[in-house]
């Protein structure tokens, strides 16, 4: 039996691929590890539980004892390295989290995983380590362009700045070791199990309580949205087909303005709830003061996972963008 391990695995990407990975590989064991911030939650993974192949241990990847510890004991024949701070708007409040789990964190579990691969096996650059990233890392786009592998790096919150640096680390081990690394960079994902912080979920709670949906700015940044599903799957195709020492950029192919974003939230909630305020949601939408370092545009040149690993996106947006509304509307009822 393959033994995986997925850091970051009671987050939200995290636990959707630890579902997906436990259903598509019965011969596999899964140890999910993750320090339970208040961005966690287990529940999502409690059918799991009494599986035998999937086990939970908390550990703070800053801890670099309690990392060596769990990788001699379970000795993974790979890893899925997705924990991370990730809410840009604490970066700015906070940095100091996001340098210390992502920058220093990555370095613990990727150091760790060299020492016992390359002490335990003689072919140990075959356990692979997929490093998951952000298209932040690229900085911004104006109205036209795409990030390719290729774009230069320009990070531009201590969010995307603490995930480049833990991106230059990963290559370095690529390049100076030989291990077994690979980067992927993904655009926004959207899904069930999301962080209640992040856009599409705060539309929704504030619409179904007719509280005020807060937009930086005038609205117009841009994103291009990945289903968390999606996400999944290519992250799997990685780790099975991608070429060692590879960045694999992931995206939906699927940008909007965040206004009209959240207009067409609205007009599905209009449609499959009702009850919105002078019958219509749109009527909450509350302009705010735009964050610090607001990123205009990003989007996503994903050919290259497309043409050579074989991965696609899923084409429609509408139906995933539903019932993914359809679930937080179940939550906040």
């Amino acid at each position: 039996m393959k033994k995986i391990i997925v850091t970051g695995g009671a987050g939200f990407i995290g636990s959707n691929l630890i579902l997906k990975l436990f259903k598509d590989h019965p011969e596999w064991t899964i140890m999910n590890i993750d320090k339970l911030t208040y961005a966690s939650d287990q529940s999502y993974l409690k059918p799991l539980r009494d599986s035998g192949r999937y086990y939970f241990k908390k550990i703070d990847l800053v801890n670099r004892d309690e990392v060596k510890d769990i990788l001699k004991t379970f000795k993974p024949d790979g890893v899925f390295h997705l924990a991370a701070e990730s809410h840009v708007d604490n970066s700015i409040t906070g940095p100091e989290p996001f340098i210390q789990s992502n920058v220093l964190g990555t370095f613990n579990i990727l150091e760790e995983c060299r020492q016992l691969w390359r002490d335990e096996e003689e072919a140990w650059k075959g356990n692979r380590f997929v490093h998951v990233s952000t298209d932040e890392v690229y900085g911004e786009l104006e109205d036209d362009g795409y990030f390719t592998e290729n774009t230069p790096y320009a990070p531009n919150s201590p969010y995307s700045a603490s995930k480049a640096s833990s991106d230059m680390i990963v290559r370095a081990y690529f390049h100076t070791y030989g291990m077994n690394v690979v980067t992927t960079n993904c655009s926004n994902n959207y899904g069930p199990h999301q962080h209640d912080e992040k856009l599409i979920p705060t539309v929704i709670r504030n619409a179904v309580e007719h509280n005020p949906i807060p937009i930086y700015g005038k609205g117009q940044n841009v994103r291009d949205w990945l289903n968390v599903s999606d996400h999944c799957s290519a992250l799997e195709t990685v780790f099975f087909k991608g070429k060692s020492g590879e960045v694999y950029n992931i995206g939906g192919n699927n940008e909007w303005k965040n206004l009209d974003l959240v207009h067409k939230i609205c007009e599905i909630l209009n449609a499959e709830v009702g009850n919105g305020p002078d019958g219509d949601y749109k009527k909450l939408i509350s302009f705010v003061t735009d964050r610090l370092g607001h990123d205009f545009r990003y989007a996503i040149d994903a050919s290259k996972i497309k043409s050579e690993l074989g991965w696609q996106p899923s084409t429609n947006f509408d139906g995933m963008l539903r019932d993914t509304i359809l679930w937080y509307v179940n939550k906040y009822s």
